[in-house]
Protein backbone atom coordinates (compact mmCIF):
# COMPACT_ATOMS: atom_id res chain seq x y z
CA UNK A 1 0.00 0.00 0.00
CA UNK A 2 1.41 3.37 -1.05
CA UNK A 3 1.56 5.93 1.77
CA UNK A 4 -0.23 8.61 -0.28
CA UNK A 5 -1.26 10.49 2.83
CA UNK A 6 2.07 10.28 4.63
CA UNK A 7 3.58 13.63 5.45
CA UNK A 8 6.74 13.99 3.38
CA UNK A 9 7.29 17.74 3.50
CA UNK A 10 10.24 18.86 5.65
CA UNK A 11 9.95 21.02 8.74
CA UNK A 12 11.85 24.31 8.65
CA UNK A 13 13.97 23.29 11.65
CA UNK A 14 15.35 20.25 9.87
CA UNK A 15 16.01 22.28 6.72
CA UNK A 16 18.25 24.74 8.56
CA UNK A 17 19.98 22.02 10.57
CA UNK A 18 21.35 20.41 7.40
CA UNK A 19 24.60 21.03 5.59
CA UNK A 20 23.94 23.22 2.57
CA UNK A 21 25.34 21.82 -0.70
CA UNK A 22 26.31 24.23 -3.48
CA UNK A 23 24.56 24.51 -6.83
CA UNK A 24 27.65 22.90 -8.42
CA UNK A 25 27.04 19.83 -6.26
CA UNK A 26 23.41 19.80 -7.36
CA UNK A 27 24.49 19.61 -11.00
CA UNK A 28 27.19 17.00 -10.39
CA UNK A 29 24.99 14.56 -8.50
CA UNK A 30 23.13 12.17 -10.81
CA UNK A 31 20.52 11.01 -8.24
CA UNK A 32 19.65 7.89 -10.28
CA UNK A 33 18.31 6.06 -7.21
CA UNK A 34 16.10 8.52 -5.34
CA UNK A 35 16.26 11.79 -3.43
CA UNK A 36 14.85 12.58 -0.02
CA UNK A 37 12.31 15.34 -0.32
CA UNK A 38 13.42 16.53 3.13
CA UNK A 39 17.05 16.95 2.09
CA UNK A 40 18.84 19.93 0.55
CA UNK A 41 20.51 19.36 -2.82
CA UNK A 42 21.83 22.87 -3.56
CA UNK A 43 19.36 23.35 -6.42
CA UNK A 44 17.60 26.32 -4.80
CA UNK A 45 20.09 28.72 -6.39
CA UNK A 46 20.66 27.27 -9.86
CA UNK A 47 21.78 29.79 -12.46
CA UNK A 48 20.34 30.25 -15.94
CA UNK A 49 23.33 28.47 -17.50
CA UNK A 50 23.01 25.47 -15.18
CA UNK A 51 19.30 25.09 -15.85
CA UNK A 52 19.30 25.38 -19.67
CA UNK A 53 20.06 21.74 -20.57
CA UNK A 54 17.64 20.02 -18.14
CA UNK A 55 14.89 22.49 -19.03
CA UNK A 56 15.46 21.86 -22.75
CA UNK A 57 15.17 18.11 -22.21
CA UNK A 58 12.00 18.41 -20.16
CA UNK A 59 10.53 20.77 -22.77
CA UNK A 60 10.43 17.77 -25.14
CA UNK A 61 7.80 16.33 -22.82
CA UNK A 62 5.66 19.44 -23.25
CA UNK A 63 5.77 18.96 -27.01
CA UNK A 64 4.69 15.34 -26.59
CA UNK A 65 1.55 15.98 -24.60
CA UNK A 66 0.74 18.97 -26.78
CA UNK A 67 0.78 16.59 -29.73
CA UNK A 68 -1.39 14.08 -27.85
CA UNK A 69 -3.85 16.81 -26.82
CA UNK A 70 -4.11 18.25 -30.35
CA UNK A 71 -4.64 14.79 -31.82
CA UNK A 72 -7.36 14.11 -29.26
CA UNK A 73 -9.49 16.99 -30.51
CA UNK A 74 -9.34 15.70 -34.09
CA UNK A 75 -10.07 12.16 -32.90
CA UNK A 76 -13.23 13.52 -31.29
CA UNK A 77 -14.65 14.66 -34.64
CA UNK A 78 -13.30 11.52 -36.35
CA UNK A 79 -15.15 9.18 -33.99
CA UNK A 80 -18.37 11.16 -34.32
CA UNK A 81 -18.28 10.48 -38.08
CA UNK A 82 -16.78 6.97 -38.10
CA UNK A 83 -18.83 5.42 -35.31
CA UNK A 84 -21.95 7.57 -35.63
CA UNK A 85 -21.96 8.82 -32.06
CA UNK A 86 -23.38 12.01 -30.60
CA UNK A 87 -21.35 15.03 -29.54
CA UNK A 88 -22.12 14.29 -25.89
CA UNK A 89 -20.88 10.69 -26.19
CA UNK A 90 -17.76 11.79 -28.06
CA UNK A 91 -17.02 13.91 -25.01
CA UNK A 92 -16.31 10.58 -23.32
CA UNK A 93 -12.88 10.73 -24.98
CA UNK A 94 -12.12 13.89 -23.03
CA UNK A 95 -13.71 12.31 -19.97
CA UNK A 96 -11.33 9.35 -20.17
CA UNK A 97 -8.24 11.41 -20.93
CA UNK A 98 -8.75 14.15 -18.37
CA UNK A 99 -10.39 11.89 -15.80
CA UNK A 100 -6.96 10.33 -15.30
CA UNK A 101 -5.76 13.71 -14.03
CA UNK A 102 -8.24 13.53 -11.18
CA UNK A 103 -6.79 10.22 -9.97
CA UNK A 104 -3.04 10.35 -10.66
CA UNK A 105 -1.61 13.62 -9.31
CA UNK A 106 -3.28 13.53 -5.86
CA UNK A 107 -2.31 9.86 -5.36
CA UNK A 108 0.43 7.85 -7.07
CA UNK A 109 1.91 10.59 -9.28
CA UNK A 110 2.27 13.07 -6.43
CA UNK A 111 3.66 10.35 -4.19
CA UNK A 112 6.28 9.29 -6.76
CA UNK A 113 7.57 12.83 -7.25
CA UNK A 114 7.86 13.43 -3.50
CA UNK A 115 9.27 10.00 -2.70
CA UNK A 116 11.69 9.39 -5.61
CA UNK A 117 12.23 12.81 -7.21
CA UNK A 118 11.71 14.24 -10.66
CA UNK A 119 13.85 11.82 -12.69
CA UNK A 120 11.93 8.69 -11.73
CA UNK A 121 8.60 10.47 -12.10
CA UNK A 122 9.55 11.37 -15.67
CA UNK A 123 10.50 7.75 -16.38
CA UNK A 124 7.34 6.34 -14.77
CA UNK A 125 5.12 8.76 -16.70
CA UNK A 126 6.78 7.92 -20.01
CA UNK A 127 6.37 4.19 -19.45
CA UNK A 128 2.67 4.54 -18.56
CA UNK A 129 2.18 6.76 -21.62
CA UNK A 130 3.86 4.15 -23.83
CA UNK A 131 1.62 1.34 -22.55
CA UNK A 132 -1.47 3.44 -23.24
CA UNK A 133 -0.28 4.21 -26.77
CA UNK A 134 0.21 0.48 -27.45
CA UNK A 135 -3.37 -0.21 -26.33
CA UNK A 136 -4.68 1.77 -29.31
CA UNK A 137 -3.74 -1.10 -31.61
CA UNK A 138 -6.38 -3.61 -30.43
CA UNK A 139 -8.89 -0.78 -29.93
CA UNK A 140 -8.56 0.18 -33.61
CA UNK A 141 -8.71 -3.43 -34.79
CA UNK A 142 -11.99 -4.06 -32.96
CA UNK A 143 -13.36 -0.54 -33.60
CA UNK A 144 -14.19 -0.29 -29.93
CA UNK A 145 -15.11 3.13 -28.65
CA UNK A 146 -14.82 1.82 -25.09
CA UNK A 147 -11.37 0.50 -25.94
CA UNK A 148 -10.32 3.91 -27.22
CA UNK A 149 -11.59 5.51 -24.03
CA UNK A 150 -9.63 3.01 -21.94
CA UNK A 151 -6.48 3.61 -23.98
CA UNK A 152 -6.85 7.34 -23.59
CA UNK A 153 -7.29 6.91 -19.85
CA UNK A 154 -3.92 5.14 -19.65
CA UNK A 155 -2.33 7.80 -21.88
CA UNK A 156 -3.83 10.47 -19.64
CA UNK A 157 -2.43 8.68 -16.58
CA UNK A 158 1.04 8.79 -18.10
CA UNK A 159 0.79 12.40 -19.17
CA UNK A 160 -0.64 13.49 -15.82
CA UNK A 161 2.34 11.83 -14.15
CA UNK A 162 4.69 13.68 -16.48
CA UNK A 163 2.87 16.94 -15.87
CA UNK A 164 2.99 16.44 -12.09
CA UNK A 165 6.77 16.55 -12.35
CA UNK A 166 7.48 18.66 -15.44
CA UNK A 167 5.50 21.77 -14.49
CA UNK A 168 7.02 22.27 -11.02
CA UNK A 169 10.46 21.24 -12.31
CA UNK A 170 10.46 23.97 -14.97
CA UNK A 171 9.02 26.49 -12.52
CA UNK A 172 11.68 25.83 -9.86
CA UNK A 173 14.78 24.90 -11.91
CA UNK A 174 16.57 28.24 -12.14
CA UNK A 175 16.29 31.81 -10.81
CA UNK A 176 12.88 32.30 -9.14
CA UNK A 177 12.26 35.65 -10.83
CA UNK A 178 12.11 33.86 -14.22
CA UNK A 179 9.72 31.13 -13.10
CA UNK A 180 6.72 32.30 -15.14
CA UNK A 181 8.88 33.02 -18.18
CA UNK A 182 10.48 29.54 -18.14
CA UNK A 183 7.18 27.67 -17.93
CA UNK A 184 5.60 29.91 -20.56
CA UNK A 185 8.43 29.22 -23.02
CA UNK A 186 8.40 25.47 -22.36
CA UNK A 187 4.64 25.29 -22.72
CA UNK A 188 4.95 27.21 -25.99
CA UNK A 189 6.41 24.03 -27.44
CA UNK A 190 3.41 22.17 -26.06
CA UNK A 191 1.34 24.55 -28.18
CA UNK A 192 3.52 23.79 -31.22
CA UNK A 193 2.74 20.10 -30.73
CA UNK A 194 -0.93 20.99 -30.62
CA UNK A 195 -0.55 22.79 -33.97
CA UNK A 196 1.23 19.92 -35.66
CA UNK A 197 -1.23 17.27 -34.50
CA UNK A 198 -4.39 18.51 -36.30
CA UNK A 199 -2.36 19.33 -39.44
CA UNK A 200 -0.90 15.83 -39.60
CA UNK A 201 -4.28 14.36 -38.70
CA UNK A 202 -6.09 16.05 -41.57
CA UNK A 203 -3.29 15.69 -44.14
CA UNK A 204 -1.69 12.34 -43.27
CA UNK A 205 -3.35 10.21 -40.59
CA UNK A 206 -7.05 10.64 -41.40
CA UNK A 207 -7.42 11.57 -45.06
CA UNK A 208 -10.94 11.65 -46.43
CA UNK A 209 -10.53 8.38 -48.33
CA UNK A 210 -12.73 6.23 -46.12
CA UNK A 211 -14.53 8.03 -43.28
CA UNK A 212 -14.94 4.75 -41.36
CA UNK A 213 -11.28 3.69 -41.55
CA UNK A 214 -9.49 3.84 -38.18
CA UNK A 215 -6.45 1.74 -39.09
CA UNK A 216 -4.11 4.74 -39.20
CA UNK A 217 -4.85 5.38 -35.54
CA UNK A 218 -3.06 2.21 -34.50
CA UNK A 219 0.08 2.99 -36.52
CA UNK A 220 0.16 6.56 -35.23
CA UNK A 221 0.18 5.51 -31.60
CA UNK A 222 2.57 2.61 -32.21
CA UNK A 223 5.14 5.15 -33.37
CA UNK A 224 4.41 7.33 -30.35
CA UNK A 225 4.91 4.34 -28.03
CA UNK A 226 8.32 3.51 -29.52
CA UNK A 227 9.43 7.12 -29.15
CA UNK A 228 8.39 7.53 -25.51
CA UNK A 229 10.03 4.26 -24.41
CA UNK A 230 13.26 5.47 -26.00
CA UNK A 231 12.87 8.82 -24.26
CA UNK A 232 12.50 7.05 -20.91
CA UNK A 233 15.96 5.55 -21.43
CA UNK A 234 17.34 9.01 -22.26
CA UNK A 235 15.94 10.42 -19.01
CA UNK A 236 17.60 7.68 -17.01
CA UNK A 237 21.05 8.80 -18.17
CA UNK A 238 20.39 12.56 -18.43
CA UNK A 239 22.00 14.91 -15.85
CA UNK A 240 18.87 16.25 -14.14
CA UNK A 241 19.24 18.24 -10.90
CA UNK A 242 16.72 17.45 -8.17
CA UNK A 243 14.86 20.36 -6.58
CA UNK A 244 13.35 19.19 -3.29
CA UNK A 245 10.76 20.79 -1.04
CA UNK A 246 13.61 21.48 1.38
CA UNK A 247 15.32 23.52 -1.37
CA UNK A 248 12.11 25.45 -1.99
CA UNK A 249 11.65 26.11 1.74
CA UNK A 250 15.16 27.54 1.88
CA UNK A 251 14.57 29.68 -1.21
CA UNK A 252 11.27 31.03 0.17
CA UNK A 253 13.02 32.02 3.42
CA UNK A 254 15.78 33.77 1.46
CA UNK A 255 13.16 35.81 -0.41
CA UNK A 256 11.11 36.65 2.69
CA UNK A 257 12.53 40.16 2.99
CA UNK A 258 11.00 41.03 -0.40
CA UNK A 259 7.87 38.90 -0.29
CA UNK A 260 6.84 38.95 3.37
CA UNK A 261 6.86 35.14 3.27
CA UNK A 262 5.87 33.35 6.47
CA UNK A 263 5.79 29.55 6.62
CA UNK A 264 2.20 28.31 6.93
CA UNK A 265 0.56 24.87 7.06
CA UNK A 266 -0.90 23.61 3.82
CA UNK A 267 -4.48 24.12 5.01
CA UNK A 268 -3.86 27.89 5.15
CA UNK A 269 -2.51 28.24 1.60
CA UNK A 270 -5.63 30.02 0.32
CA UNK A 271 -4.02 31.29 -2.89
CA UNK A 272 -3.28 27.68 -3.82
CA UNK A 273 -6.89 26.60 -3.24
CA UNK A 274 -8.22 29.47 -5.36
CA UNK A 275 -5.67 28.59 -8.05
CA UNK A 276 -6.84 24.96 -8.09
CA UNK A 277 -10.47 26.03 -8.52
CA UNK A 278 -9.54 28.53 -11.25
CA UNK A 279 -7.44 25.95 -13.06
CA UNK A 280 -10.22 23.36 -12.92
CA UNK A 281 -12.75 25.73 -14.47
CA UNK A 282 -10.31 27.21 -16.97
CA UNK A 283 -9.02 23.87 -18.32
CA UNK A 284 -12.57 22.54 -18.49
CA UNK A 285 -13.66 25.58 -20.50
CA UNK A 286 -10.58 25.43 -22.74
CA UNK A 287 -11.13 21.76 -23.53
CA UNK A 288 -14.83 22.39 -24.05
CA UNK A 289 -14.00 24.97 -26.73
CA UNK A 290 -11.33 22.80 -28.35
CA UNK A 291 -13.51 19.67 -28.40
CA UNK A 292 -16.35 21.42 -30.23
CA UNK A 293 -14.30 23.81 -32.37
CA UNK A 294 -14.47 21.72 -35.56
CA UNK A 295 -18.19 21.04 -35.29
CA UNK A 296 -18.79 24.68 -34.36
CA UNK A 297 -16.97 25.71 -37.55
CA UNK A 298 -19.06 23.30 -39.65
CA UNK A 299 -22.29 24.68 -38.19
CA UNK A 300 -21.27 28.33 -38.32
CA UNK A 301 -19.54 28.57 -41.71
CA UNK A 302 -21.11 25.54 -43.43
CA UNK A 303 -17.74 23.96 -44.24
CA UNK A 304 -16.45 20.38 -44.24
CA UNK A 305 -14.82 18.65 -41.28
CA UNK A 306 -11.45 18.81 -43.04
CA UNK A 307 -11.83 22.56 -43.51
CA UNK A 308 -12.89 22.85 -39.87
CA UNK A 309 -9.75 20.97 -38.87
CA UNK A 310 -7.70 23.48 -40.85
CA UNK A 311 -9.45 26.35 -39.04
CA UNK A 312 -8.65 24.65 -35.76
CA UNK A 313 -4.99 24.38 -36.79
CA UNK A 314 -4.98 28.15 -37.37
CA UNK A 315 -6.43 28.64 -33.92
CA UNK A 316 -3.77 26.41 -32.40
CA UNK A 317 -1.14 28.38 -34.32
CA UNK A 318 -2.41 31.56 -32.71
CA UNK A 319 -2.38 29.72 -29.38
CA UNK A 320 1.34 28.99 -29.83
CA UNK A 321 2.07 32.56 -30.94
CA UNK A 322 0.18 33.83 -27.91
CA UNK A 323 2.38 31.85 -25.55
CA UNK A 324 5.57 33.22 -27.05
CA UNK A 325 4.04 36.71 -26.98
CA UNK A 326 3.05 36.31 -23.33
CA UNK A 327 6.56 35.10 -22.46
CA UNK A 328 7.98 38.23 -24.08
CA UNK A 329 5.54 40.43 -22.19
CA UNK A 330 6.60 38.83 -18.91
CA UNK A 331 10.11 40.16 -19.39
CA UNK A 332 8.80 43.73 -19.27
CA UNK A 333 5.48 43.36 -17.44
CA UNK A 334 4.42 41.69 -14.22
CA UNK A 335 2.98 38.20 -14.87
CA UNK A 336 -0.12 38.94 -12.80
CA UNK A 337 -0.93 41.79 -15.19
CA UNK A 338 -0.35 39.58 -18.24
CA UNK A 339 -2.76 36.99 -16.85
CA UNK A 340 -5.45 39.60 -16.23
CA UNK A 341 -5.11 41.04 -19.76
CA UNK A 342 -5.31 37.65 -21.47
CA UNK A 343 -8.26 36.46 -19.38
CA UNK A 344 -10.10 39.67 -20.23
CA UNK A 345 -9.58 38.90 -23.93
CA UNK A 346 -10.91 35.38 -23.43
CA UNK A 347 -14.09 36.69 -21.80
CA UNK A 348 -14.77 39.21 -24.55
CA UNK A 349 -14.34 36.89 -27.52
CA UNK A 350 -16.02 33.78 -26.10
CA UNK A 351 -19.11 35.92 -25.53
CA UNK A 352 -18.84 37.28 -29.09
CA UNK A 353 -18.61 33.74 -30.54
CA UNK A 354 -22.08 32.99 -29.21
CA UNK A 355 -23.72 35.75 -31.22
CA UNK A 356 -21.69 36.01 -34.42
CA UNK A 357 -22.48 33.60 -37.29
CA UNK A 358 -20.53 32.49 -40.35
CA UNK A 359 -16.79 32.86 -40.72
CA UNK A 360 -16.97 35.76 -38.27
CA UNK A 361 -18.03 33.38 -35.51
CA UNK A 362 -15.16 31.04 -36.36
CA UNK A 363 -12.82 34.05 -36.19
CA UNK A 364 -14.13 34.99 -32.73
CA UNK A 365 -13.53 31.46 -31.44
CA UNK A 366 -10.09 31.43 -33.05
CA UNK A 367 -9.14 34.60 -31.18
CA UNK A 368 -10.30 32.94 -27.95
CA UNK A 369 -7.55 30.36 -28.50
CA UNK A 370 -4.98 33.15 -28.80
CA UNK A 371 -5.93 34.64 -25.44
CA UNK A 372 -6.16 31.23 -23.78
CA UNK A 373 -2.48 30.71 -24.52
CA UNK A 374 -0.78 31.94 -21.36
CA UNK A 375 -3.49 31.16 -18.82
CA UNK A 376 -2.64 27.62 -17.72
CA UNK A 377 1.11 28.04 -17.08
CA UNK A 378 0.64 31.46 -15.48
CA UNK A 379 -2.06 30.22 -13.08
CA UNK A 380 0.25 27.33 -12.22
CA UNK A 381 3.35 29.36 -11.42
CA UNK A 382 1.53 32.13 -9.56
CA UNK A 383 -0.38 29.56 -7.50
CA UNK A 384 2.76 27.80 -6.24
CA UNK A 385 4.61 31.04 -5.46
CA UNK A 386 5.47 31.07 -1.76
CA UNK A 387 4.44 27.48 -1.04
CA UNK A 388 7.96 26.69 0.15
CA UNK A 389 8.06 23.20 1.65
CA UNK A 390 4.59 22.45 0.22
CA UNK A 391 5.61 23.11 -3.42
CA UNK A 392 5.44 19.56 -4.77
CA UNK A 393 2.16 18.64 -3.09
CA UNK A 394 0.57 21.94 -4.10
CA UNK A 395 1.79 21.45 -7.67
CA UNK A 396 0.18 18.01 -7.85
CA UNK A 397 -3.15 19.51 -6.79
CA UNK A 398 -3.01 22.12 -9.54
CA UNK A 399 -2.22 19.42 -12.09
CA UNK A 400 -5.16 17.41 -10.74
CA UNK A 401 -7.33 20.42 -11.57
CA UNK A 402 -6.74 19.60 -15.24
CA UNK A 403 -9.47 17.02 -14.65
CA UNK A 404 -11.90 19.85 -15.34
CA UNK A 405 -11.41 18.79 -18.94
CA UNK A 406 -13.38 15.63 -18.17
CA UNK A 407 -16.54 17.54 -17.24
CA UNK A 408 -16.98 20.53 -19.53
CA UNK A 409 -16.75 18.86 -23.00
CA UNK A 410 -19.63 16.50 -22.28
CA UNK A 411 -21.74 19.36 -20.91
CA UNK A 412 -20.87 21.49 -23.92
CA UNK A 413 -21.67 18.61 -26.28
CA UNK A 414 -24.97 17.95 -24.50
CA UNK A 415 -26.05 21.55 -24.98
CA UNK A 416 -24.82 21.44 -28.60
CA UNK A 417 -26.94 18.37 -29.35
CA UNK A 418 -30.08 20.22 -28.24
CA UNK A 419 -29.40 23.92 -28.86
CA UNK A 420 -26.58 24.09 -31.39
CA UNK A 421 -22.90 24.84 -31.04
CA UNK A 422 -23.22 28.63 -30.73
CA UNK A 423 -25.44 28.43 -27.67
CA UNK A 424 -23.24 25.63 -26.30
CA UNK A 425 -20.40 28.11 -25.86
CA UNK A 426 -22.24 29.37 -22.76
CA UNK A 427 -20.77 26.39 -20.88
CA UNK A 428 -17.13 27.42 -21.46
CA UNK A 429 -18.15 31.03 -20.76
CA UNK A 430 -19.19 30.06 -17.23
CA UNK A 431 -15.89 28.28 -16.63
CA UNK A 432 -13.88 31.21 -17.94
CA UNK A 433 -15.83 33.57 -15.67
CA UNK A 434 -14.73 31.63 -12.58
CA UNK A 435 -11.12 31.58 -13.80
CA UNK A 436 -11.25 35.33 -14.48
CA UNK A 437 -11.80 35.99 -10.78
CA UNK A 438 -8.36 34.54 -9.98
CA UNK A 439 -6.19 37.23 -11.63
CA UNK A 440 -8.46 39.84 -10.08
CA UNK A 441 -7.69 38.29 -6.68
CA UNK A 442 -3.95 38.15 -7.41
CA UNK A 443 -3.78 41.80 -8.43
CA UNK A 444 -5.68 43.02 -5.40
CA UNK A 445 -4.62 40.70 -2.55
CA UNK A 446 -1.33 39.00 -3.46
CA UNK A 447 0.49 41.75 -5.37
CA UNK A 448 3.30 42.36 -2.84
CA UNK A 449 4.18 38.69 -2.46
CA UNK A 450 4.23 38.00 -6.21
CA UNK A 451 6.23 41.13 -7.02
CA UNK A 452 8.77 40.26 -4.32
CA UNK A 453 9.66 36.98 -6.03
CA UNK A 454 9.99 38.85 -9.32
CA UNK A 455 12.48 41.24 -7.72
CA UNK A 456 14.60 38.44 -6.22
CA UNK A 457 18.18 38.07 -7.52
CA UNK A 458 18.65 34.46 -6.39
CA UNK A 459 20.42 32.50 -9.12
CA UNK A 460 22.03 35.60 -10.63
CA UNK A 461 25.76 36.27 -10.35
CA UNK A 462 27.19 38.95 -8.10
CA UNK A 463 30.26 41.10 -8.87
CA UNK A 464 32.53 38.21 -7.82
CA UNK A 465 30.85 35.76 -10.20
CA UNK A 466 29.13 33.82 -7.40
CA UNK A 467 25.46 32.83 -7.60
CA UNK A 468 23.33 34.87 -5.22
CA UNK A 469 21.58 32.58 -2.74
CA UNK A 470 24.12 29.80 -3.15
CA UNK A 471 26.12 28.63 -0.12
CA UNK A 472 29.37 29.80 -1.72
CA UNK A 473 27.94 33.31 -2.00
CA UNK A 474 26.81 33.19 1.64
CA UNK A 475 30.25 32.00 2.75
CA UNK A 476 31.87 34.88 0.87
CA UNK A 477 29.54 37.45 2.45
CA UNK A 478 30.11 36.02 5.93
CA UNK A 479 33.88 36.06 5.44
CA UNK A 480 33.88 39.70 4.33
CA UNK A 481 31.79 40.74 7.33
CA UNK A 482 34.08 38.97 9.77
CA UNK A 483 37.21 40.31 8.08
CA UNK A 484 35.92 43.83 8.68
CA UNK A 485 35.33 42.98 12.36
CA UNK A 486 38.61 41.05 12.70
CA UNK A 487 36.76 37.93 13.86
CA UNK A 488 37.16 34.43 12.41
CA UNK A 489 33.72 32.98 11.54
CA UNK A 490 32.47 29.64 12.81
CA UNK A 491 31.19 26.96 10.47
CA UNK A 492 27.61 27.61 11.63
CA UNK A 493 27.89 31.31 10.85
CA UNK A 494 29.34 30.64 7.40
CA UNK A 495 26.62 28.19 6.45
CA UNK A 496 23.72 30.37 7.51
Amino acid sequence: MFPFGKKEEPELAEVFDQRRPSNVEAMNQQHRKSVSNRGLTGASALTVRQSIFPITLVTILFFMWGFAYGLLDVLNAKFQNSLGITAAKAGGLQGAYFGAYLIGPPTYSGWIVRRFGYRWTFIAGLCIYGVGALMFWPSAVYRSFGGFCGSLFIVGSGLSTLETSANPFIATCGPPRLSEFRLEISQSFQAIGSVMAPLLASRVFFKETDPTDLSNVQWTYLGIAAFVFLLAVVFYFAPIPEVTDADMALQAEQCSGLTGYVDKPLKKQFKLFFGVAAQFCYVGAQVGVAAQFIKYSVESANISDAAGSDRYAIGQGLFAIGRFAAAGLMMVMKPRWVLLIFMTGVMIFIAASMGVKGEGGVAMLTIVLFFESCVFPTIFTLSIRGLGRHTKRGSSWIVAAVSGGALFPSLTGLVADHKGYHIAMCVPLIGFAVAFAFPVYLNTVCAKELDGFRESKIGYHDEDGLAIGDVKHEERRASLVHEEKGVFPTEKEISY
